[in-house]
């Protein structure tokens, strides 16, 4: 196999989808993904979630490096990281509609 990946890469691809696999932080980056950019407020309004449970989620996505934030006065204003996650929710949308 010429492009061999190694146990170490596939332990952290793993990890990597893992991270979608929870439905709340599905929910988050797929409202991000409409919304462009959200503060917490804004994201638990619309997820009808306390602030305290968003950043919670927030901070394994910011761990994991789906979501981006940059400081706007006090508060943190979130983004999805780049256009891969972008793609791998519309991937993930469009082969879930082909199997209804």
């Amino acid at each position: 196999m010429d492009n061999f990946i190694s146990d170490e890469e596939i332990v952290d691809i793993s990890d990597f989808f893992k991270v979608f696999g929870d439905p709340t932080r599905l929910r988050l980056l797929i409202l991000l993904d409409e919304n462009g950019e959200m503060g917490v407020g804004a994201i638990a309004d619309a997820l009808s979630m306390s602030q305290s449970a968003i950043s919670q989620q927030l901070k394994v996505l910011r761990s994991s490096r789906l979501v981006k934030f940059r400081k706007e006065g006090r508060s943190a204003i979130y983004r999805l990281s780049d256009d891969h996650i972008h793609r791998i929710l519309t991937l993930g949308i469009e082969h879930y509609e082909e199997l209804l």
